[in-house]
């Protein structure tokens, strides 16, 4: 493993204990990763540590090995007495970390573990805690938070945390990311705060770095990055994603697109690839349609909007050899599957930073690895951008061979069934709506997007009725001479419910209201209004090294408008990019041989 230090667990000031370096060498863990090496040694000896690594750096291990620091050298714990607690963003990390620990607990059988989650009933987890107790939890916000409200259920919580010495706060920027930040400080606010906390993040914000100060007591703040990268930073930007990442990029018009993504997973089938979608209608719709035309290959879909199946089908897909898992975001940060061979972007993130987030899926721990984003003509633009703001090259990859169009096999889908019908027209609407969203305004503009060649890639019988449409012809998209009404359900239950449904309307005619919306890209409802206003706010309120990478940013994006436009060349480009003053440099500590700054 390339990804490692030099030491072994041996070399830790402090010998550990013969079952956790018996389970090492079961894992096959014979080295310390840059986080390990850093953290571990601090956490010995009783330091509150704040970590910020590059994607691929922190492992699911990695937080396991530091709670275990407390349980080394503990003495056994009481039935419902907490001595650890891991939180992190979602429950797929939380799955994996839990079951990483579960090797570790087999050796010191004094010691239990509880994983609290979404997916499940909360009474469960209740009766669970109180039947086995825990010593070591490992939970996602929302589901702890609640698991503290459980008092009159006969779970007092808040007692058994009296104990706790170790706290985790893993993905702790996708936590902010995601709206638990209320929660957090919920949590922190029952804990005790005579204990060794540990936050990970893999980038630091303003939000971040508030709860840093309110978690954390004087914590030693450590930057690992990848080998040779400290020492070419003075020379040269650091570049976010891992060293062994081949990054690429392809254009192509968007009736274009699922033509090239089939081919190429036909191409790839005997290896495993994520791709990513921008919404969770999006993935189920085109993980249905990639089960039917990519044959032999196992075919998974996770998304946000799903609950009890999540947690299944994450574990059945890390155990394949081969298959593609199509998802949204909620698959981008923290989670390891191992030998991941491919990550497919079909639609570019909401946000840049969540572009190195789903690179990070593959070339983990040293591992060789490839990721794709397919891109329109006008977005071309996106690469430079990337390049410049998240320090994440990209090359232009030649284009896919023996395309063939499935698109008319997949309007024959939905004309065989209601239901891929209704799942096209939602993606559709779904897909626009968060192009229009597009964090990047200048280059994913919604006015320059082509919605009769967009719709042609959906395969879509007809346009559905969205703002964005009204008033507008499309000739170059031809409708189905299908009256899709006709178009019945597969699902006989399903039928007859719309049957019943249209019979109703028939006998009971009731007078329309239609309410005229205004397009989702011109919307300013209150909540992104209370959102902008929170983030003025909180712009206003903090230092001037902020307000000088405010202005970088605001100063970047001005000049690659002004590139788009051809008012400046790109030589006049780089060198106002490059000329620009380097921001105050944070205070570095003593480095370690694979160049990490504590």
């Amino acid at each position: 493993m390339d990804n490692t230090t030099d030491g072994t667990w041996d070399t830790l000031p402090v010998r550990l204990n013969d079952g956790v370096l018996q389970t090492l060498d079961e894992l096959k863990f014979t080295h310390m990763t840059p986080v390990q090496s850093a953290c571990i040694p601090l956490f010995m000896s009783n330091k509150d540590v704040a970590a910020e690594a590059v994607s691929a750096t922190l492992t699911p291990p990695a937080t396991s090995h530091l709670n275990f620091t407390y349980l080394l050298y503990a003495e056994a714990l009481c039935f419902r007495q907490v001595g650890a607690l891991v939180i992190t963003p979602t429950r797929e990390l939380a799955l994996q970390i839990s079951e990483v620990m579960e090797q570790f607990i087999q050796k010191f059988p004094q010691f239990t573990q509880i994983l609290l989650i979404g997916g499940s009933n909360p009474i469960e987890d209740v009766e669970k805690f109180k039947d086995q107790g825990a010593n070591i939890l490992i939970a996602t916000p929302g589901r702890l938070e609640d698991m503290f409200r459980r008092k009159p259920d006969g779970l007092d919580l808040a007692s058994s945390v009296r104990s706790l010495e170790v706290l985790v706060l893993d993905e702790a920027d996708r936590l902010l990311d995601m709206g638990f930040e209320a929660s957090l400080n919920s949590i922190l606010s029952l804990l005790p705060k005579q204990r060794r906390t540990g936050l990970f993040s893999a980038t630091q914000t303003q939000e971040l770095e508030k709860l840093v100060r309110a978690g954390l007591r004087n914590p030693v703040r450590i930057t690992v990055k990848e080998k040779g990268v400290a020492a070419a930073a003075a020379a040269a930007p650091v570049q976010k994603t891992p060293s062994r990442l081949s990054n690429y990029y392809t254009i192509c018009r968007s009736d274009e697109k699922f033509n090239n993504l089939v081919a190429f997973l036909r191409q790839h089938k005997h290896e495993k690839n994520l791709v990513f979608f921008s919404t969770c209608a999006c993935v189920e719709y085109y993980g249905r349609i990639l089960e039917a035309l990519v044959k032999k290959v196992a075919v998974c879909c996770i998304h946000g909007k799903m609950k009890n199946k999540r947690n299944k089908i994450f574990a059945d897909f890390r155990a394949l050899k081969s298959g593609i898992l199509v998802c949204t975001d909620v698959m981008a940060r923290g989670i390891d599957i191992p030998e991941v061979n491919w990550v497919l972007q079909y639609d570019p993130p909401s946000s840049a930073s969540a572009f190195v987030h789903r690179c990070g899926r593959t070339a983990r721990i040293g591992n060789q690895g490839s990721a794709l984003v397919f891109l329109l003509p006008m977005e071309e633009t996106y690469v430079t951008f990337l390049s410049i703001n998240q320090k994440c090259p990209l090359q232009k990859m030649p284009p896919v061979k023996d395309v063939v169009d499935v698109l008319p096999k997949v309007k024959a889908m939905s004309l065989a069934d209601r239901a891929m019908f209704d799942r096209g027209m939602r993606a559709f609407v779904s897909c626009v709506q968060a192009y229009a969203k597009h964090e990047c305004s200048l280059i994913f503009r919604i006015k320059d997007l082509d919605f009769a060649s967009l719709a042609r890639g959906f395969a879509l019988l007809r346009l559905p009725k969205m703002p964005e449409l009204r008033g507008r012809m499309f000739p170059d998209f031809t409708e189905t001479t299908v009256d899709t009404e006709t178009i019945r359900y597969k699902d006989k239950n399903r039928q007859k419910q719309r049957q019943k449904m249209l019979k109703e309307k028939e006998e009971n005619p009731t007078k329309r209201i239609f309410v005229k919306n205004k397009a989702w890209s011109k919307q300013n409802n209150k909540k992104d209004r209370k959102k902008k206003r929170s983030a003025k706010r909180k712009h206003d309120e903090d230092s001037d090294v902020d307000d000088e990478d405010m202005k970088e940013l605001l100063n970047d994006s001005r000049l690659l408008k002004k590139l788009k436009k051809g008012q400046i060349s790109e030589e006049d480009f780089e060198k106002q990019i490059t000329s620009k003053p380097k921001s105050k440099q944070k205070a570095k500590g003593p480095s370690h041989d694979d160049s990490e700054d504590v």
